[in-house]
């Protein structure tokens, strides 16, 4: 690599790899996984019009709050509209609920019992 890394200002990446016998993608694959290590991990940039964390608490406490226990977020944002409140749109509600761990998939999942012919017991027959 360091054969390749010298020669490709001279003659190219390219021309490089073929004289050495090493296959262009080794050397890329090489120097991006040697890089990406030196790298700091990259923070996600805060959003302009993200909710405060003062905001998303009062979010979540309207949302729990004893009459909105069984409902679901978009009857909770009609219910909060018609009384003249808005604090974020119903997808937001769903987010930070999802980011509490507060929603699940609610159907009840099928579970298949066991298939015992293809398990490879061997059901033995009285007789």
């Amino acid at each position: 690599m360091a054969g390749v890394a010298e020669l490709a200002p001279v003659v190219g990446v390219a021309q490089a790899c073929a004289v050495l016998g090493l296959p262009r993608a080794s050397f890329y694959r090489r120097t991006r996984a040697e890089g990406a290590a030196a790298k700091p991990p990259v923070r996600k940039a805060v959003q302009p019009r993200a909710l405060s964390p003062s905001e998303r608490e009062t979010v979540v406490s309207r949302l729990h709050e004893e009459r909105f226990l069984d409902v679901s977020p978009a009857a909770v944002y009609a219910t909060l509209l018609d009384e003249g409140e808005y604090h974020c749109s119903i997808r937001t509600m769903y987010r930070i609920l999802e980011e509490e761990g507060e929603t699940r998939e609610r159907r009840d999942q099928l579970v298949h019992p066991p298939d015992h012919r293809r398990s490879g017991t061997v059901r033995l027959i009285p007789g």
